[in-house]
């Protein structure tokens, strides 16, 4: 975009930074389809991974020993985990696969639940549901997975005994909010504003070594891209409640 210089002088220096523009430009190609060639290669791994963890799911749903449980616990959590892993690469293109629609809050909040039955089951998790026959605006595949977080969460860092998970909803002003609670370990004061960082995982996070600081930074960043407001009220060794705010509007009219 500079103009060609009027003296003799400046040409020699215009040259040189036309070719070192044009060579910055070709360097960020390359680099921009490396990246390109990458996310399609873990995408595919991700997709290919996932039939052999659902054959082993299905070979312990069939044959169901002692240990069938413990296995199809494990089994949950490496399925979540490469889950993570494919919205963590999808998560900088959300725009292009997501579709925003009417859906119902109670059928993806099913979903969650049936996902997690082994584990709920195997550390004496009581679930309460009330209120979630709610219709709301979002996309339910990037909802279910923003939700599994949360569960996942609130199983891993739950009480020893008498845990409970309470997930309802409640009207407000032009919006639901649906708020996932835990009597769990809770999160310290002096972190709350920090739990949505990226790669930060506390000390709770440390202690159990159970954390790695990208789930509750994917449903940040997801609910800021599909238009939700997600916020966190803890107290230490109490309590930890989640709500997700879905805007109300007059989609179905447009």
């Amino acid at each position: 975009i500079i103009e060609y210089p009027k003296y003799i002088e400046a040409i020699p220096y215009y040259n040189i930074l036309k070719k070192a523009s044009k060579s910055m430009r070709e360097e960020i190609n390359i680099i921009k389809n490396q990246k390109k060639d990458y996310k399609e290669y873990i995408e595919k791994w991700i997709h290919e991974v996932k039939t052999p963890i659902s054959a082993i799911k299905l070979i312990e749903e069939n044959n169901k020993t002692s240990t069938s449980r413990l296995v199809l616990q494990q089994l949950e959590e490496i399925d979540s985990y490469v889950e993570q892993a494919l919205f963590y690469a999808r998560s900088e293109d959300v725009e292009k696969d997501y579709l925003v629609k009417e859906i119902s809050l109670e059928k993806c909040i099913n979903s969650v639940i049936t996902r997690n039955k082994q584990v709920l089951i195997l550390n004496s998790i009581d679930i309460e549901i009330n209120d979630i026959c709610k219709s709301v605006y979002s996309d339910s595949k990037w909802l279910e997975f923003i939700l599994n977080q949360i569960v996942v969460n609130c199983i891993k860092y739950r009480k020893e005994n008498g845990s409970t998970i309470k997930i309802y909803t409640k009207e407000i002003k032009n919006a639901v909010n649906l708020t996932i609670y835990d009597n769990g370990i809770g999160i310290p004061s002096n972190e709350i504003s920090r739990v949505f960082n990226k790669g930060f995982t506390g000390n709770k996070g440390r202690v159990n070594c159970k954390s790695t600081g990208i789930g509750l930074y994917l449903c940040k960043n997801l609910c800021d891209k599909l238009g939700l407001l997600i916020k966190i009220e803890s107290e230490e060794n109490e309590y930890t409640k989640v709500n997700i705010i879905f805007p109300k509007g007059n989609f179905s009219n447009i």
